[in-house]
């Protein structure tokens, strides 16, 4: 069940990410960038066994960030993604204090939840603090690393469209080893042991890995859906 819950949410958290482009354009990817890293910061304290390997939950939703940037960067430019990045840790920001806050109010006798919701929230500052600055340090590098990779292509081969797969899949896998090493260190550490940790790490770029080759068609289809647009708005000048 496990591993039919995470296939699924890859195919139905990508799925949305074209939704919000095709129908909000920039807007919309601004908007799951948000989403996905306040979810992820909660999902993440979550650990489960999955293809034989023990993992996190919210890899797919940070997974997502990699690729909204990858769209963005591809269809709107390097300023649009590296924006993306910016709305992703106001987001964080915003969370970490708001549901902090949470904690500081004294509940009713007749409360139930906040046991509940200081079990949760009590833990995710660490979480989110580290994913933060991890977040920002390989996002911001992978933007980086993708327009580097996209220049080298257009200049080996002459042509700006082509290898997309490339850019793509070169920028990502390495940001990937970037931010599961940051992240498993910063927020682990001290939490779980060694051989854990080192497991937590290459469980979570192995499903990394996956989910990195699996956004590239998306990166095309969303080529498509700008490619679709621009052509519409060229019919209606003429």
């Amino acid at each position: 069940m496990n591993e039919i819950l995470l296939i699924s949410s890859v195919i139905f958290i990508y799925g949305m990410a074209l939704v919000g482009y095709k129908f909000f354009g920039k807007t919309g990817l601004y908007c799951l960038s948000a989403v996905a890293t306040i979810l992820a910061n909660v999902e993440v304290i979550l650990l489960i066994n999955a293809f034989g390997m023990e993992q996190t939950l919210g890899n797919v939703l940070f997974a997502v960030t990699f690729l909204i940037t990858d769209i963005l960067s591809e269809c709107e430019g390097k300023k649009a993604a590296n924006k993306a990045v910016f709305v992703g840790i106001f987001s964080s920001i915003f969370f970490l204090i708001l549901s902090q806050s949470w904690l500081l109010y004294t509940p009713s006798v007749n409360d139930t939840m906040m046991d509940s919701v200081k079990s949760v929230f009590g833990n995710t500052p660490r979480m989110i603090i580290s994913s933060l600055l991890v977040y920002a340090i390989s996002q911001f590098f992978d933007v980086w690393l993708y327009h580097k990779w996209w220049g080298f292509t257009e200049k080996k081969f002459g042509n700006k469209r082509k290898f997309l797969w490339l850019r793509n899949n070169g920028s990502t896998l390495i940001s990937q080893i970037l931010n599961t090493a940051l992240f498993t260190f910063l927020a682990f550490v001290g939490t779980y042991d060694l051989p854990t940790m080192i497991s937590i790490f290459f469980s979570s770029y192995i499903i990394y890995v996956f989910t990195s080759l699996l956004d590239t068609p998306f990166v095309y289809l969303a080529r498509r859906i700008k490619d679709s647009e621009v052509k519409k708005s060229n019919n209606v000048a003429e």
